[in-house]
């Protein structure tokens, strides 16, 4: 009965030791080539700011669309296991989805009329 595991316990074990391997041999084949610029950290493209020693303030901006991934992620989670069993679900599975994307869409148009999707 277990030997129908075998395969993805070997898939998983193989994964496991190319990624060990990598990390483990990287060091000694890669390059070396260290200047300034890379040891510096990297913003987005933009300089780096130069923050206080127990840090500053972030934007509450930064905060929101944050918060706005989470909430379009959590509606991803929420669509896939629909999709998988929507027949079983029936009609009752469908007028409920539509209601929860409904109200997803009503909290994006709350917050597009609001202006927190433009960056400035």
């Amino acid at each position: 009965m277990l030997s129908t595991y075998v395969p993805i316990v070997g898939l998983f074990a193989l994964a496991a030791a190319f990624a060990l391997f990598s990390v483990a041999v990287a060091p000694f084949v890669g390059p070396r080539r260290y200047n300034r610029a890379k040891l510096e950290a990297y913003e987005c493209g933009i300089e780096p700011v130069h923050q206080p020693l127990h840090g500053g303030r972030f934007p509450v901006k930064y905060y929101l669309t944050a918060m706005l991934f989470i909430v379009f992620d959590i509606e991803i989670v929420f669509l896939y296991p629909w999709a998988v069993a929507n027949d079983a679900l029936g009609v009752f599975g469908l007028v409920e989805m539509v209601v929860f994307i409904a109200t997803v869409f009503l909290a994006y148009a709350y917050v597009w009329r609001r202006g927190g999707l433009e960056w400035d």
